[in-house]
């Protein structure tokens, strides 16, 4: 198989490449510390990618070791010694409060010679759940669905997020005093900031209750009168960095989006094409980012900059949707569906966009696949790819024509991957 004569594969044995450089069993083992010599092993953890990380570790340790994380419903794998518990996403749920919970009673009583070894990835911020006191789990859920249709990014969410909760924004790594942590992350934030990770539950928080205040009044989200209150007087404020108590602890990234991007630039190049990565922490709505990559896929055919054809545009990071319709999507398919409209009379493109975790959105799919002749084909089967974009129906649009991208859940999480290959 070559990439001319089969375009679709080609494209989802891209992806596939991509996601496994990120793999916990890839990425994880170079970071593991070594056990304490006389105290205990605590794992903890949550996210897309927990479970994964959870049996990595275990298969690499020598000792004893136990522990607890949280990780999304279809996300779990089988382990030993470390508890999985799964969870809703992105919604929190009773069982991610109820494990939550759990989590921090197992880190109470530590000493100075014990460790917790602690296990991040996208996805924590829902899984690792435990309201701010003063606010009931109801408010938490609905301010958490209000902010997640809203088109706010990732980092604002997560601002948000920390000042809600009783374990984000480092709190966690307070009740593990005096014991050493160690977090290991899989990013999924544009830009890999480790604080934004998750929340950052185990790390200082650069952010303010004022800025959460901010995040909330900018997206015209509703707060009840309690939520306002503890967030102006700043009775919900985060531990800030050069904050002591964190002093003797460690964080890594052990992957990232540019890891995943530098495998799928490689696998271009075993093919004898040219790969180009416009960047790997693109943030924006969909339609935005549609449109900049029609733009250089416009520029590629017509000028042959900024790389000469044939060859395949890469990006990564996070879009944002912002929900005006009923139907059913994700911000891959629907920036798949834009960029498909965008490029209508274009020869030769072919395009992937898939989240590296497998789930787009709430569906059962990774993303999908375009191919020129997407819109042709879509108008056969009576499907006005307009209107869907309109009423964020672009999953509907997509399974249609038989051009979802199903992996099911890959226990990892940098976000968003995108690959427009241009075969001229």
């Amino acid at each position: 198989m070559t990439y001319l004569s089969d375009p679709r594969q080609f494209l989802i044995d891209m992806f596939m490449t991509a996601v496994d450089a990120v793999s916990a069993d890839k990425c994880l083992p170079p970071f593991i510390p070594g056990p304490p010599a006389d105290g205990r092993t605590i794992v903890v953890g949550a996210g897309k990618a927990a479970a994964a990380m959870a049996k990595t570790l275990e298969d690499n340790w020598t000792g004893p070791i136990s522990g607890l994380v949280i990780t999304r419903y279809g996300h779990a794998v089988p382990t030993k010694y470390i508890e999985v518990v799964q969870a809703s996403h992105p919604i929190p749920d009773e069982e991610g409060l109820s494990a939550t919970l759990r989590i921090l009673e197992l880190v109470q009583g530590l000493n100075e010679k014990d460790l917790v070894i602690c296990l991040m990835s996208g996805g924590g911020s829902a899984l690792l759940t435990l309201p701010a006191a003063g606010m009931t789990f109801e408010q938490k859920q609905d301010i958490s669905r209000a902010l997640l249709t809203s088109g706010a990014t990732i980092a604002d969410i997560n601002c948000v997020r920390k000042h809600l909760s009783d374990i984000k924004g480092g709190r966690l790594a307070l009740a593990c005093a005096p014991a050493r942590v160690v977090t290991l992350m899989i990013s999924d934030i544009p830009g890999d900031e480790p604080h934004l990770i998750a929340s950052g539950p185990t790390l200082p928080d650069p952010t303010t209750s004022g800025q959460a205040l901010d995040v909330l009044r900018a997206y015209r989200i509703e707060i009840p009168d309690n939520v306002r209150k503890h967030l102006q007087n700043g009775s919900w404020e985060t531990p800030k960095p050069g904050d002591v108590r964190f002093e003797g602890n460690e964080s890594h990234i052990v992957a990232k989006a540019e890891d995943a991007l530098r495998a799928a630039e490689n696998f271009v190049r075993s093919a004898g094409i040219t790969p180009w990565t416009l960047s790997d922490s693109l943030e924006g709505t969909t339609g935005n980012i549609a449109k900049l990559h029609a733009d250089i896929v416009r520029d590629v055919l017509l000028n042959q900059t900024p790389f000469a054809s044939p060859g395949v545009i890469l990006s990564g990071g996070e879009a944002t949707v912002s929900v005006r319709g009923t139907g059913k999507g994700g911000r891959n398919t629907e920036f798949l569906l834009g960029l498909a409209i965008a490029l209508e009379r274009m020869p030769d493109v072919y395009a992937i966009a898939c989240d590296t975790d497998g789930i787009d959105g709430q569906g059962d799919n990774a993303g999908a696949v375009c191919f020129p002749d997407t819109l042709s084909r879509a108008r056969e089967k009576g499907l006005d790819a307009r209107a869907c974009l309109k009423n964020n129906n672009s999953y509907h649009f997509f399974c249609v024509l038989d051009d979802l991208v199903i992996t099911f859940p890959t226990r990892t999480n940098v976000n968003d991957f995108r690959a427009i290959l241009i075969n001229r």
